[in-house]
């Protein structure tokens, strides 16, 4: 800890890129875990009900499963996501990388946010483009559906779908610009994700996971703990 506080003190540019276990705290099921949702049992694997080729066939199944497992409404952003606003506020914050979907980081007040796999919070007619909160999925039934008659897809990106381009340039461009690199509550075994950290050639790469991750030996800090715990330690 005395080694985080020391590098973060000193830092000037620093970029967090986050996964899953950045908000277990708050009470959302990371995916690999023990307690996992791929540990869970459904009529088909989870990674299958949320493909694009599945939304396409089984489109009632797929809104089933993700309106069960998906939608955390009531989540708040835990100690990892207020810390994170909060250096934010410093200007030596110059972006939040995240896998996650749950809208968790801007809740707490970050504003420069790269959400590689979309959000909750943005749904669209497929048909004629009009927006739709969270909650309309979370309260329909069935397939739900725009008053033109076209469907509501969440805007997550699916298996078998492409990152957005603009996305995925404004976070390799602040990864490349960062000093420091906090990676944090990700496996780092979800492609292209976990490759973003190629760009990063800055002094500092620390990594915060509960479990140990393919990039550990890449790293000049690692820390095996809950990442709230951890950032909530670290002077301001």
């Amino acid at each position: 800890m005395k080694s985080l506080q020391e590098i973060i003190d000193g830092a000037k540019r620093l970029v967090f890129f986050g996964g899953a276990g950045v908000s277990t705290e708050s009470g959302i099921p990371d995916f690999r875990s023990v307690d996992g949702l791929y540990s869970q049992r459904y009529a088909y694997p989870p990674e299958t009900i949320l493909s694009h080729s599945f939304f396409e066939v089984r489109p009632a199944e797929f809104f089933e499963f993700y309106r069960d497992r998906m939608l955390f409404p009531n989540a708040k952003p835990n100690k990892a996501h207020t810390w994170l606003a909060k250096f934010e506020e410093t200007g030596r914050l110059t972006g939040v990388v995240t896998q996650n979907i749950d809208g968790l980081h801007q809740a707490a007040g970050s504003r420069r946010v790269f959400e590689l796999h979309g959000s909750v919070h943005r749904n669209y007619c497929m048909d004629c483009g009009k927006f739709f909160p969270m909650e309309t999925i979370l309260h329909s039934t069935g397939i739900p559906r725009c008053e033109c008659g076209g469907v509501i897809k969440p805007d997550v990106v699916l298996y078998e779908e492409g990152l957005d381009d603009a996305t995925v340039r404004g976070a390799l461009r602040v990864i490349s610009q960062a000093d420091v690199l906090i990676v944090a509550g990700t496996s780092l075994t979800v492609y292209p994700a976990a490759g973003f950290l190629d760009a990063f050639s800055g002094r500092h790469l620390i990594l915060i996971n509960r479990d140990p991750t393919p990039a550990d030996g890449r790293a000049e800090l690692v820390i095996h703990d809950k990442v709230g715990e951890v950032l909530d330690a670290v002077r301001i």
